[in-house]
């Protein structure tokens, strides 16, 4: 399975930063200043935990 496979949930975490998430894999998230940079970073946390 690669990282497209699973269902991300982006929102805003208050009052600065973004949470991207994959609720199919506990404890999976990313916590950063931008949507964008959350989902770079969900990304990376995907590939560290497939080739682990």
């Amino acid at each position: 399975m690669s990282f497209d496979d699973y269902k991300v949930v982006l929102y805003r975490n208050q009052p600065d930063g973004w949470v991207a998430e994959s609720p199919a894999i506990a404890g999976y998230h990313a916590l950063m200043p931008t949507a964008e940079e959350a989902l770079v970073e969900l990304a990376a946390v995907f590939r560290m935990v497939v080739h682990a």
